[in-house]
């Protein structure tokens, strides 16, 4: 996440207020899939109009993230802001679900958030989208009282895939089944982990296979353990390699929960960077090996797969 961020990015607070007429869409774009991507090409078409591109979501809380996988999200608020600037939303409105606004009436949110604060002109949501206490607020209400509050409502059919529709739920199914190409097509981009690249053991340095370890955010959604075809940029290069996501059992168990990756060709140091490891292909889980020398050895093995995979991908 080291590219120098654009959008205006309001988080912390609920007291945000937008100058001039604006496109608005609102949902919590976890994972930002092709779903996601449809609707908020509604809202970035109308920035032809003159009018400003504004999203609105809420801040996850990483203190929740501990009750279970339930509680993770695909995105972190950092990775999601950073794919919503890419996309090119001009304000990304990150909102504290704090009583205020979690107990605020639909007609009262419409009133004095999307036509008080955000001064709206257009919103774009989905077929099933609810808000306001108690989730009393569709897509009804919002067109009757958009008409008399002065801004437009389009509500844009679900994006689907394989007969169903695509949803944050879906991409979770498929992370959690490991099936990285079905995730991959549901986002419309390569799932990724990021984070600073930290030290580890140095145990890979020792086999002669030396390793970047990222610890994620534990609010991050992560694939089952084990041995992946991953791909990281690095300082504008794409580098392939396998990663394996897990506590590393033969080199005594980590406390917590990493993602550790071997780049083909590189041999640079990595320490301090934050880097984003894209994810291609499952291959195996992660296991316990009897001795350093059989753990050198399968991951010679697994280098020799995910090789084999590039070769056949170009």
């Amino acid at each position: 996440m080291s590219e120098r961020m654009t959008m205006n990015y309001v988080t912390g607070t609920t007291k945000f207020h937008m100058e001039g007429p604006c496109a608005v869409s609102l949902g919590k774009f976890d994972g930002f899939h092709r779903g996601h991507q449809k609707l908020l090409g509604r809202v970035l078409a109308r920035k032809e109009q003159g009018l400003s591109a504004v999203l609105f979501t809420f801040a996850t809380n990483p203190t929740r993230m501990l009750s279970g996988l339930s509680g993770q999200n695909i995105t972190t608020n950092e990775e999601r802001r950073l794919l919503l600037e890419r996309a090119g939303v001009d304000h990304l409105l990150e909102c504290p679900f704090v009583p205020e606004i979690s107990l605020m009436e639909p007609e009262r949110f419409v009133r004095e958030v999307l036509a008080g604060q955000l001064h709206a002109a257009f919103v774009a949501v989905g077929e099933d989208f609810r808000f306001g206490h108690q989730r009393k607020g569709d897509v009804r209400m919002l067109e009757r009282m958009g008409q008399s509050c002065g801004f437009q409502v389009e509500t844009v059919e679900k994006e689907k895939s394989h007969s169903r529709d695509i949803s944050s739920t879906y991409v979770r199914e498929a992370l959690h089944e490991g099936n990285i190409p079905l995730a991959n097509d549901l986002l419309g981009y390569r799932y990724f982990v990021s984070g600073e690249v930290v030290h580890g053991r140095q145990i890979g340095r020792t086999l002669g296979l030396p390793t970047i370890n990222l610890l994620p955010s534990q609010e991050k959604l992560l694939p089952p353990n084990g041995v992946y075809l991953t791909r990281t940029m690095v300082d504008g290069e794409a580098y392939y390699g396998i990663t394996n996501i897990g506590y590393k059992p033969t080199v005594g168990a980590e406390a917590r929960k990493g993602v550790e990756t071997y780049l083909f060709d590189y041999s640079g140091d990595l320490y301090g960077q934050y880097l984003n490891v894209e994810f291609l292909e499952y291959e195996r889980p992660e296991q316990k090996f009897r001795s350093l020398e059989e753990l050198k050895a399968r991951i010679l093995s697994d280098v020799h797969w995910g090789k084999s995979k590039i070769y056949v991908k170009s």
